[in-house]
């Protein structure tokens, strides 16, 4: 019975390392944004770390990987025992906190791909960590495969290549509300018959010096009494748009509904330009050229101030407005800084590292 408990525990850790390291690793430079997101002052204040988020990045992703694969192939198993409870026991800490002081909404365990709350997310690592608990103990169960070893190596090798591919380039699948394909206007509407948010509202009244609390959904209670105060409760969220937080605003007007019905416009986008790749500035300058001569709108899209933009737009003959859009948005629709999308009346229908900005195909 012991064996066949620690032989589905196996299966089961194994499998989830793996994928989630491997959606993660698909998407590293998110993966580091959210590293940075906990290492702000307002969560565990290791804001001496940000700098060196995506070198951590990048090697959490694989490590987690490999434990997988060293965990479903029997590789060193007491070393790879010890490092899924370390890192379970890390994560457990990290979710509780992150749910119980509600710092940091999505803890990105599984990237864009699934998102879960905070609570959830400790539920889930609460799961994997009695499961682990299981694999300590019974490790004598675990059996080594042939050639792990070499599996485990090739393994390394792959996700190495993998990670320097997508870092490059841009993530192979994405699981972004900024996909190609997706129009911006109508990812940001609302359904006909779409769930409403549900609250509930604790009135507080003063009746002949007494106070009274009255439950509602929304209606002000009829009470014979001086009002105090109200406290409202989410009992039930309502629909969210996948996109909800998108604008392009210019002189402090909201330009995005004008934008979204342009015919063709390239825009580069740009999250920080003072951190942006010259060598890719440099190749947004030509692309930006060559598509006004074909009839292309151009504009930029940033989430740096104008003080910020205009050396680096004089300097790199940047001829065209940058719009503002918020940090976190910018972040959200590409990984690459700067990178190059086309929309053709609010559909994104290229979306381009700067690495790749030569393959922007005009017509």
């Amino acid at each position: 019975m012991g064996r066949i408990i620690v032989w589905v525990s196996r299966i089961i850790v194994g499998l989830l390392f793996v994928i989630s390291g491997l959606i993660k690793l698909n998407d590293p430079v998110g993966f580091s944004f959210k590293l940075e997101e906990y290492f702000s002052p307002s969560v565990l204040n290791l804001d001496f770390l940000a700098p060196y988020a995506l070198a951590i990045a990048v090697f959490i992703v694989i490590f987690e990987t490999l434990l997988g694969v060293m965990l479903l192939v029997g590789f060193q198993r007491k070393f790879t025992v010890w490092s899924l409870l370390l890192m379970i026991l890390f994560f457990t800490f990290l979710t509780f906190y992150s749910a119980y002081f509600n710092k940091v909404t999505d803890c990105g365990c599984f990237g864009d791909a699934i998102k879960l709350t905070p609570w959830q997310s400790f539920s889930k690592d609460v799961v994997l960590l009695l499961l682990i608990l299981i694999l300590f103990f019974g490790r004598k169960y675990i059996s080594k495969f042939s050639f792990a070893g070499l599996i485990t190596f090739i393994s390394l090798i792959l996700c190495t290549g993998y990670a320097y591919y997508v870092y490059n380039h841009l993530p192979v699948v994405d699981f972004r509300p900024y996909k190609i394909g997706v129009n911006i206007p109508e990812a940001m509407g609302t359904p006909e018959g779409a769930p409403e948010a549900v609250y509930e509202y604790h009135w507080k009244f003063d009746v002949n010096g007494t106070e009274k609390i009255v439950k509602t959904n929304g209606d002000y209670p009829d009470v014979d009494g001086d009002f105090i105060d109200v406290e409202t409760t989410l009992l039930q969220k309502g629909y969210e748009p996948p996109i909800h937080d998108f604008t392009m605003e210019l002189d402090g007007s909201n330009y995005t509904e004008e934008i979204m019905s342009w015919e063709k416009v390239m825009v580069v986008v740009s999250r920080n330009i003072q951190t942006a790749n010259r060598e890719g500035l440099e190749k947004m300058k030509i692309m930006a050229d060559r598509a006004k001569s074909e009839g292309y709108k151009v504009i930029g899209l940033s989430a740096s101030n104008e003080e910020q933009l205009a050396p680096i737009k004089e300097k790199y003959g940047l001829n065209f407005d940058f719009y503002f859009c918020d940090l976190t948005t910018v972040k959200t629709i590409v990984r690459s800084n700067p990178a190059v999308l086309e929309l053709r009346k609010g559909t994104i229908t290229q979306k381009l590292h700067f690495n790749d900005a030569e393959e922007f195909q005009i017509n």
